[in-house]
């Protein structure tokens, strides 16, 4: 192998460098695109979306239940929980100090809570928790998606080899719902190995002349994999997308879903119901979402006329200033069919940092900006914080192809540099991007250091 850093390894490699960025205006639009082909069903025998939600209820009881009391308690202490408000909420739930700090943990990752300095915000999926099972679902998935941050690896296993294992656990699962049934353990070793020789095989950048290293095969190479097997199934079983019994493991229902949609690349999306005009402004949004925009902007228009100027700018930033980044940035599409009359209350607004890009646009738009150009006006910082929103609302609603064109839009020219910025942007979303980004993206080397950057924002690591 190399010896050069991962970053520099990352840096000179051509296909880690992001192409030209397009319009931050038109990534942001992304997400509303129509599908174009229907869903695929899922295979016989799967249960009922209501039936998986119940299940994904049940694993994410705790971290609901934390979620919801770290949302009404004002004295949390700086991130992570702290002991103060570990123990009062031990005492109020009735669990362990380790169940507080699992839980919390969880509500994190699966957009329960969010955290904006020290202060915590009830997610839009916890608001919708009791209603909306694709909500349920899609936070059961972001927790899916990040068993490894949740699940500490053995402290004696070189980083290295996690990765390597972390990185072949999808054809484990591919193997797991191919099978339909319990599948032995050695079984899934057999596979684990075979898998991790090809990456080793694919990246291994032996010197010419170099001896040759020892046989994959060997019982040095055996004992590192076998234990890691043994987490990532541990780890998986305790997200529940597995079962482990007299040496087996069974993919759950909702773990067979999950590596269903992972193998059709597709998300359920909410439905657009028709006619809006008597909607809220967040169901007239969500009623708009799966539209094209030129029936959206009817469809705004209709809205806006059947209400005073001032009450349908209010509702519509009353939303913005909400969790659900995709609805954050419909807003504001609707705000570009108001046009001047909420200019006073945008040039406000541009004052919270969460709106403040998206503001900053609107404006400039407004002055005469070519949308193309418009994203001149934010700052790296600002443009960094929208690139993270927009993932995040693709993320929750898009489909994987479209997070990963989306990567293209970012300003930074390589993503050892995107990711550099994403760290230090501060956006609450930004380790549920990072994950969801590493679980989409075909490159092995690029997953592998999305991967770790998630997991330094998910620490506090540098």
């Amino acid at each position: 192998m190399t010896s050069r850093k991962p970053d520099e390894q990352l840096a000179r490699n051509s296909r880690l460098r992001l192409v030209r960025s397009r319009s931050l205006a038109t990534a942001g639009r992304a997400v509303t695109a129509r599908r174009t082909r229907p869903a695929p069903r899922p295979p016989e025998g799967t249960p009922a979306p209501a039936e998986l939600a119940r299940q994904a209820r049940a694993v994410l009881a705790d971290a609901a239940r934390i979620a919801r009391w770290a949302a009404a308690d004002h004295d949390l202490g700086t991130t992570p929980l702290g002991v103060g408000a570990q123990e009062r909420a031990a005492a109020a739930l009735g669990l362990t100090m380790d169940g507080v700090r699992a839980g919390w943990d969880r509500a994190r990752l699966a957009g329960l809570v969010e955290l904006h300095g020290d202060t915590v915000r009830p997610g839009w999926r916890l608001r919708a928790w009791d209603r909306d099972d694709m909500a349920v679902l899609r936070g059961w998935v972001a927790l899916f998606d990040a068993w490894s941050l949740i699940h500490p690896a053995p402290g004696d296993v070189a980083p290295a080899a996690v990765a390597e294992v972390v990185e072949a656990v999808p054809q484990v699962l591919s193997l797991l719902q191919l099978s339909a049934g319990p599948v032995l353990t050695p079984a899934l070793l057999d596979l684990l190995q075979q898998r991790v020789a090809e990456l080793r095989e694919e990246r291994c950048e032996v010197p010419y002349g170099a001896p040759p290293e020892p046989p994959t095969g060997s019982g040095t190479e055996e004992a590192p994999v076998a234990a890691l097997l043994d987490w990532a199934l541990e780890g998986l079983s305790a997200v529940g997308a597995l079962t482990l019994e007299h040496g087996q493991a069974t993919l759950t229902p909702l773990g067979n879903w999950a590596v269903w949609v992972k193998l059709e690349q597709i998300c359920v999306a909410a439905q657009s119901p028709a006619g809006n005009i008597e909607q809220s402004a967040e169901d007239m949004l969500r009623g708009c979402a799966r539209l094209t925009p030129g029936p959206a902007r009817a469809e705004y228009r209709a809205w806006l006329a059947a209400r005073t100027v001032s009450s349908a700018v209010g509702e519509l930033l009353t939303v913005a200033r909400g969790e659900d980044a995709l609805l954050r940035g419909l807003a504001f599409e609707a705000l570009r069919v108001v046009g001047a009359p909420a200019e006073t209350e945008i040039r406000a607004a541009a004052a919270e940092p969460s709106l403040r890009p998206y503001a900053l646009l609107w404006l400039a738009e407004h002055e005469g900006a070519d949308p193309e150009d418009a994203a001149d006006v934010l700052t790296r910082e600002e443009a960094t914080w929208l690139w993270v929103d927009t993932a995040a609302a693709v993320a929750d609603h898009g489909e994987p192809q479209l997070l990963l064109r989306h990567l293209d839009s970012a300003v930074q020219g390589t993503v050892p540099a995107l990711l550099e910025a994403v760290r230090a942007g501060g956006h609450p979303r930004t380790v549920q991007v990072l994950v969801a980004l590493a679980a989409a993206h075909p490159d092995p080397a690029l997953a592998k250091a999305v991967r770790r950057a998630a997991f330094q924002v998910h620490t506090g690591g540098v």
